[in-house]
Parts: C-alpha cells; sequence; structure tokens
C-alpha cells in the first residue's frame, strides 16, 4: 500500500491546494506568487512538456522525488536530499506562544523578507495564504514563523519555520511549531515535515518536538532554459 506521503506534492496541488495551482494531468505547479515547487504525477517519468507551458524561462522551481536526467531544455541548479518527518508523539505540546500573531497579507512583505534572510525553503509573496501562519514580533519586526503548507488526507506538513538571526537560540521556533502541533492534533491531522538531511540542529529539534524520521527524499531545483 503507498503510504500517503508518497509523491505528496502531486497529492497536495491536485488535491486541496488545486485552487492555488496552475497546471492539468502530468504536471501542476503552484500559481506565481505562491510557493516557486512543483509536482508531477509520475515523479520518475515527468511531464516536462506540459510543465513547460506554466513557467517562464527566470523561474527555478523546487520539486521532489524526480531523479532522473533532465531534458535538454531544463537545468537543474541544484540536488539534494530532504529528511521526512512525522510527528508520532502521544499528546501534543503545550501552546506557550500566547504573543503569536496569526499572519495575514498585511504581513505578506515582512514574511517574505524574514524568508529571503533565513532561507526555510521555496517562499513566495502568497505563501502565508496556503495555510495558518504564526509569526512572533520584536518591537513590529517579525522575527520568527512557522507555518502549514502540504497536505492531503490526515496529513498536514509544518513549514516555513524561521527565526531572524539576531534572536536564534531563543526557542522562538520550538513555541510556534508547538502551537502549530497542538492546533493540527485538535484536528485530527498528523504533522509533518520536510527538512535537509545535512541540518543536523533543526532534526534534533523537531525529534524533542515529537518527530520521527520517515524517509529521504530527492530535491532538485530547476528551470527552462
Amino acid at each position: 500500500m503507498t503510504h500517503p506521503l508518497a509523491n505528496i506534492t502531486w497529492r497536495t496541488l491536485s488535491g486541496p491546494h488545486a485552487r492555488h495551482a496552475i497546471g492539468s494531468r502530468g504536471a501542476r505547479r503552484y500559481a506565481p506568487g505562491f510557493s516557486p515547487i512543483v509536482g508531477f504525477e509520475d515523479p520518475q517519468q515527468p511531464d516536462f512538456d506540459t510543465l513547460a507551458a506554466l513557467c517562464e524561462p527566470s523561474e527555478q522551481f523546487h520539486c521532489l522525488e524526480w531523479t532522473g536526467t533532465a531534458p535538454a531544455s531544463w537545468q537543474i541548479h541544484f540536488e539534494g536530499t530532504l529528511l521526512s518527518m512525522i510527528w508520532a508523539a502521544n499528546t501534543a505540546p503545550d501552546d506557550d506562544a500566547f504573543d503569536a500573531v496569526r499572519l495575514d497579507a498585511s504581513h505578506a512583505a515582512q514574511a517574505l523578507e524574514l524568508a529571503k534572510l533565513t532561507r526555510p525553503g521555496p517562499f513566495g509573496p502568497r505563501t502565508i495564504e496556503l495555510g495558518e501562519y504564526f509569526g512572533l514580533f520584536d518591537g513590529g519586526r517579525l522575527v520568527a514563523m512557522a507555518g502549514e503548507r502540504m497536505h492531503a488526507g490526515p496529513l498536514h506538513e509544518i513549514s516555513g519555520v524561521c527565526t531572524h538571526p539576531d534572536l536564534q537560540g531563543r526557542g522562538l521556533a520550538r513555541r510556534l511549531m508547538s502551537k502549530l502541533i497542538r492546533r493540527q492534533v485538535g484536528r485530527d491531522e498528523t504533522p509533518f515535515l520536510h527538512v535537509m538531511n545535512h541540518n543536523a540542529g533543526a532534526q534534533a529539534l523537531y525529534r524533542r518536538l515529537g518527530f520521527r524520521d520517515h524517509r529521504e527524499v530527492a530535491v532538485r531545483v530547476v528551470s527552462r532554459q
């Protein structure tokens, strides 16, 4: 039986987030303004012909699970490995982020600025519309955030976790993630996330929060030449 996390990008873009996506059978992507992520119906036989009509040559997209050779008209800018992790604790953590603010369109510019500074993964000016995003502020400045992105069935991704370099080490990311985990568990959802395979510090935090390793997933950044 196929695990619900298998090809989660396609399941999301053709399911719960279809309203935020463009494309058709074979290839879909988040619409411009959202996270630059593409999904293929079959990641090992990706439909680049369909995708080519959906993007500009200057656009770079993240894609998961595809490991084959790039077509002549496409180039690979980065390839690496993500660790997929699923929350498996018995009890949801306490929510001690009572000062967290639910982010909306009025916070989009600050959220994008923080994402560009900290690089938590593919992020666009409308990414915070994909789920619940919460942020912590210091004197009106957004200094930490975390939110939700892909989901299918009961699985819901925690994403965009980042803290301004000036305030790292104060537990801000942990507090925001605990809030999201508790809210998702309260909705009978199972949190999951992706983290770069070499980011041992983040992985250690996530394990302390109750996540367990699921599997390694190939990730690439590609663009049309």
